[in-house]
């Protein structure tokens, strides 16, 4: 090394060192201010300078890359202009120096530099940090479909998180039962992080872990926290249940309703158990002679249904478990019982008896449970005595018919069966009645029927032509209905129906009378005046009183066909009055009723007794020929009350 060169070395270090004693510093950059912005806000760029805005020369905008400045924007007194590149459009200028950039994105968090030189050389520098957040979309979350199984001795995948479209990226936590799950042990969780062109990332996290049969009812989700301007935040996913496998430790086997079962029921017998999957079930009955053990077919997923149970699928019956992962077999067996009610049974099974015996019916039946036994009247289905054995004794005809033994069980509530049995009483043939009366029109086609009852089993025959139908009421009793037109010689000799068997005969005969008409007249009187009306209708009369077939059904019949007809003339008669009466009474009290009297004789009524409506019956025939003047119980008028009829309505 020369001189010349020596000397210039000296010179250079001696000016740096006199520039460090006199306190120069270095260059070192501000502080940057931090501004927060979600992706697609405006953010404000604002550059704060000490110099007032006259004294500005001009401003320039730079960001950083890397350590590099990219000049972007120049203020040239009060005028902006941007630089061609990604910012060209995006920026404005606001007053002053200050810029909005639209739309941020992810990529413009960085440094922007805002630099600022006065007319006297001075310069000032601003820098500004942008601090972009964008949440992420709710997170979804997917169980493992294949399941996990206890025996592995590794972690198995149990689910699977998805955060989209956040940024920075955001943080996945997993809980189980509201419980944070940590990656440690038997926990294990994986992320895979993806980031878009747009500058957003999306997260994927799966959860491996090894599980225990309790956390077959274990509830799992994930959660995503990020930041956004302000504060923290965070988003949770739906709960999830992964399948759970684990062998099996017992099996049972259930039968249903559980309770005393009967013969009729539906039963189902199902195996049961506390594996997943559920093993291979089969149900095998115990034969009761041999012990050996049959399988019973028809069975579905270890389910057994009785559609109607009956005592022979009473017995043993156990279900066996295989699982065929472990190779573990594991059985219960159930002891099945169908309780019945058989083989009810009456002695003397049909008795034939004469009247005035007495007979002695004894009931017995086989049961599973203790048994109760009582009798009933078949065709009144009234209770005669509880226990097994019935005495009748003194028997008469009514006493024929059907008898009802009934064996049941207390125990099992609807658990019964009865049995018929029907006692026959010899005897001749008994009419219901010895005569009965009809009303008739003539020339019209009418039905009589005749019942007897008798054993042997009567023949019934009638004195007139016509068509015969025949049925029997019940085992002993035998209805006859002969179809036939009313014509003179009916009407004069009525029809005879003869009833006979081995023990004897008898007769009843049916009498046709024609239907008449009776003339009833109503009368009102007035108050003060003899003023009245007269409503006339007419009806059939009815039947004479027969004191020998007071009790005879079919003779009641032949009256309520005749008195049918009365009854609705009445009612049409008393509806009359009513508003006839109603009308009078209205005309009276509005002084509109003409005065006079009739060609009646007014009766003599005292005065609270005036203005009342009675109602006249007019009739040649004798009291006790009216049906319409007989009471509700056929009472008959005495003689004094022939003639005219006064009935009062007042009531």
């Amino acid at each position: 090394m020369d001189l010349t060169t020596l000397l210039l070395c000296t010179l250079l270090l001696t000016a740096c060192c006199c520039r460090r004693s006199a306190g120069v510093p270095d260059k070192v950059e501000p502080k940057p201010e931090i501004l927060e912005f979600q992706v697609g806000d405006n953010a404000h760029l604002n550059c704060d300078s000490s110099l007032s805005i006259d004294d500005l020369s001009h401003v320039d905008w730079f960001f950083k890359h890397k350590d590099q400045r990219i000049h972007i924007f120049q203020v040239r007194r009060g005028q902006g202009q941007p630089d061609p590149g990604e910012y060209q459009h995006r920026l404005t200028l606001l007053d002053g120096a200050n810029l909005s950039l639209e739309h941020v994105t992810p990529k413009d968090e960085r440094i922007f530099i805002c630099q600022v030189k006065g007319l006297a050389s001075h310069t000032q520098e601003k820098y500004i940090q942008l601090q972009i957040y964008k949440a992420p979309k709710e997170p979804t979350i997917q169980a493992s479909p294949s399941g996990i199984s206890v025996i592995s001795k590794v972690p198995q995948e149990v689910a699977t998180c998805n955060g989209e479209d956040g940024y920075p990226i955001p943080h996945v936590t997993w809980y189980k039962n509201r419980r944070p799950l940590k990656d440690k042990n038997r926990i294990r969780i994986t992320e895979v992080r993806t980031k878009e062109s747009s500058g957003l990332y999306t997260v994927k996290s799966t959860l491996w872990a090894q599980l225990d049969k309790e956390d077959k009812d274990a509830l799992f989700y994930c959660e995503l926290s990020y930041r956004l301007p302000g504060g923290d935040h965070m988003k949770e996913s739906k709960e999830v249940n992964v399948t759970v496998y684990y062998p099996m430790e017992k099996v049972w086997l259930e039968v249903t309703p559980n309770r005393l079962l009967k013969e009729g029921d539906k039963v189902e017998l199902k195996c049961l158990s506390d594996g997943n999957p559920p093993p291979h079930f089969t149900i095998r009955k115990q034969d009761p002679i041999s012990l050996s053990w049959l399988e019973v077919e028809n069975i579905s997923d270890g389910v057994l249904i009785l559609e109607q149970a009956q005592k022979h699928h009473s017995g043993l019956y156990e279900c066996l478990g295989l699982d065929f992962e472990t190779g573990v077999e594991t059985t219960d067996q159930q002891q099945l019982l169908v309780n019945y009610v058989s083989n009810v049974q009456v002695q003397p099974k049909a008795p034939v008896m004469s009247e005035g015996s007495s007979l002695k019916l004894n009931c017995s039946a086989e049961s599973s449970q203790p048994l109760v036994f009582h009798w009933k009247r078949e065709k009144t289905d009234e209770v005669l005595k509880n226990g097994s054995v019935l005495h009748l004794t003194n028997l008469t005809r009514e006493a024929g018919g059907g008898y009802l033994c009934v064996a049941s069980v207390p125990k099992v509530p609807g658990l019964k069966h009865t049995q018929l049995v029907n006692v026959t009483i010899n005897g001749s043939p008994w009419v219901m009645a010895k005569e009965a009366h009809m009303w008739v029109r003539e020339n019209e086609v009418v039905n009589l029927t005749c019942e007897v009852s008798g054993q042997p089993r009567p023949t019934i025959s009638w004195s007139v032509n016509g068509t015969v139908h025949e049925h029997e009421k019940d085992f002993q009793t035998v209805l006859s209905i002969l179809k036939v037109q009313v014509i003179p010689e009916l009407l004069a000799k009525g029809a005879v129906c003869r009833a006979s068997n081995s023990l004897g005969s008898n007769k009843t005969t049916i009498f046709l009378e024609l239907v008449n008409l009776t003339t009833l007249t109503i009368t009102t009187t007035g108050n003060t005046t003899s003023s009245q009306s007269t409503t006339t209708i007419t009806s059939p009369s009815s039947a004479k009183a027969n004191s020998t077939s007071t009790g005879d059904p079919v003779k009641k019949r032949t009256k309520q066909e005749s008195k049918g007809v009365v009854i609705v003339a009445v009612i049409v008669c008393i509806l009359l009055l009513a508003v006839l009466g109603a009308v009078l009474y209205f005309l009276y009290k509005k002084g509109k009723m003409p005065c006079g009297r009739s060609g009646k004789q007014e009766i003599t009524l005292p005065l609270a007794r005036k203005n009342e409506i009675v109602v006249e019956v007019k009739s040649d025939k004798l009291p006790e020929e009216m049906g319409l003047l007989q009471g509700s119980n056929g009472d008959k008028r005495a003689p004094r009350d022939q003639g005219e009829k006064y009935i009062d309505l007042r009531h």
